[in-house]
């Protein structure tokens, strides 16, 4: 027995032999078997969203893995890929341990990733016009909705939208150019003329051309046409990564953008202008003017020169700049010759000579903005027969102004016809009246002369001023009367106090103003 125990000592000091040379051996011919220090956990087996993807003993390496593997992910296609990428890994210390190539261990994060995928983003553009944004599949469709705009106006299809980098932007944006292909034609032939002999004498025709006088051009040497063609806002194109259903049509996209939508814009309000006018000037309800000023109470409302109304008009959201030179003939009206006179009102006026139209022919650019005309620029005319002007004499001296007659008080009758608010009373009221209690002080609308203070019957007490433009004001149903005939009064003098005389159902005053002996609507005169 003790000889059977010492060979199996043997045995096993040789099988121990035999394995520690094994070690050393596959220390040299397998690189990937590594003595790793004893310092905790050194070798990590690491999975990516759940997947074993390697062995390392370094885990500074695997971020950068990472990096790599999305990379290859994303550059296998021109869409922008995105995938859930959640890395864990489990560690143990060892003596030796095999590790992972760095490349093998990218290869695998890249299967496990397609595994992972969780939405493919398409690589896209945005365009952007003043507020309107809309996003396009590619850059040719983002010229085909650029054309579409400028088609309608160029029918003999000599422009043509290109897209470039804005300089005035840090970012890469891009922006538009357009182009004319006529232009770029002229130019090429320019420059091929210039490289042979009848290049050369062109250019010293040209040189002697700048010497000879100007001859005054005939209406057949006018090259007729679209001169000019331009956005009237600025265009801006992003590169950017989205999902299909974020993606608009080329045919819808053109629809938003062509056709025309309600916008806001200021009108100023010049002389002669009424609502009634500036609404159909501008083609809206007066109804709608009104709801969109909150200046503006009713169509009686007061206007001034100068005053800036919202108004809206129909225009496409990215608008077609042009200039076109035209040739037309026309009638056409002279300018007003006007003859002042200081010792008339500005409100006066008197017609000295009617006017006559007369004829001419005439080449002229005319700027478009879109389809609205903004300028227009004569070239060339021809008078057939001259026009006669209009000969008008008109005073230069401002007319007196006219003010509320209270401070405060509510209206409860306006000009016009109404129903009888008590028996006596007329069914046509010729003034405005305010509602206002007893003892109210009651000023001078306007400077003037008194002609009438006293009793008036349906009236009441009642105060009549004369003004210096012929003008008439009466204040009626008054309590007591402050001034006498004869006398003059300045604007917002108090003549007089409320009341409630004569045919009256309650205490107010009652405002008129007369022109040429007739009652006018006073609101229309006040300031």
């Amino acid at each position: 027995m003790k000889k059977i125990s010492r060979h199996y000592k043997k045995m096993k000091i040789a099988y121990i032999k035999v394995a520690v040379l094994a070690i050393v051996v596959s220390a040299f011919f397998f690189p990937s078997m590594e003595k790793l220090e004893s310092t905790g956990d050194n070798i990590f087996t690491i999975y990516l969203n759940g997947m074993q993807v390697g062995v390392t003993g370094d885990l500074d390496q695997v971020e950068s893995c990472l990096i790599a593997a999305r990379k290859k992910l994303a550059g296998s296609s021109d869409e922008m890929v995105l995938a859930e990428s959640e890395l864990t890994y489990e560690g143990e210390e060892v003596l030796w341990g095999t590790i992972d190539d760095t490349k093998d261990i990218t290869a695998n994060m890249v299967t496990a990733l397609r595994g992972s995928v969780k939405e493919t983003l398409n690589r896209s553009y945005t365009v952007k016009i003043n507020n309107y944004t809309v996003n396009l599949a590619s850059t040719q469709e983002v010229l085909a909705l650029l054309q579409a705009s400028i088609d309608k106006y160029d029918s003999e299809n000599e422009y043509y939208v290109d897209l470039v980098l804005d300089a005035n932007r840090e970012l890469n944006v891009l922006t538009t150019q357009i182009c004319s292909a006529r232009e770029q034609e002229e130019e090429e032939e320019a420059a091929q003329e210039i490289m042979t002999s009848a290049g050369v004498d062109a250019a010293l025709d040209e040189m002697f051309a700048d010497v000879e006088p100007a001859v005054e051009k005939d209406f057949s040497d006018y090259e007729l046409g679209l001169l000019s063609l331009g956005f009237g806002d600025t265009v801006e194109v992003v590169e950017s990564y989205l999902q299909d259903y974020e993606l608009t049509s080329l045919a819808q996209a053109i629809e938003e953008v062509t056709k025309d939508q309600e916008k806001e814009q200021i009108y100023e309000v010049v002389s002669g202008d009424t609502l009634s006018q500036i609404a159909e000037k501008n083609e809206i309800p007066l109804a709608d003017l009104i709801a969109m000023n909150e200046t503006i109470e009713n169509e009686n409302s007061m206007i001034r020169v100068g005053d800036e109304l919202i108004v809206t008009v129909p225009e496409p959201e990215l608008s077609v700049v042009r200039t076109e030179e035209m040739y037309y003939e026309e009638d056409y009206e002279a300018e007003v010759i006007y003859v002042d006179n200081d010792d008339w009102y500005t409100t006066q006026t008197q017609t000295l000579q009617e006017p006559s139209a007369g004829h001419r022919k005439v080449v002229a650019d005319v700027s478009y903005r879109n389809n609205e005309e903004v300028s227009r620029e004569i070239l060339k005319e021809e008078i057939t027969y001259e026009a006669v002007p209009k000969i008008v004499e008109r005073g230069t001296k401002i007319p007196p102004t006219y003010i509320k007659p209270i401070s405060g008080g509510r209206q409860t009758s306006g000009f016009g016809r109404r129903k009888s608010p008590t028996r006596g009373a007329s069914s046509y009221h010729k003034g405005v009246d305010w509602a206002t209690p007893v003892g109210t002080a009651v000023m001078a609308s306007s400077a003037g002369t008194v002609v009438k203070a006293g009793w008036g019957s349906g009236y009441g007490y009642v105060v009549y001023i004369n003004h210096a433009d012929g003008r008439q004001t009466r204040y009626g149903h008054l309590s007591k009367v402050l001034v006498s005939p004869g006398q003059t009064v300045s604007q917002g003098q108090k003549i007089a106090l409320s009341g409630n005389t004569g045919v009256s159902t309650g205490p107010h005053v009652h405002f008129e103003i007369l022109i040429n002996g007739s009652q006018v609507n006073p609101l229309q005169y006040l300031n």
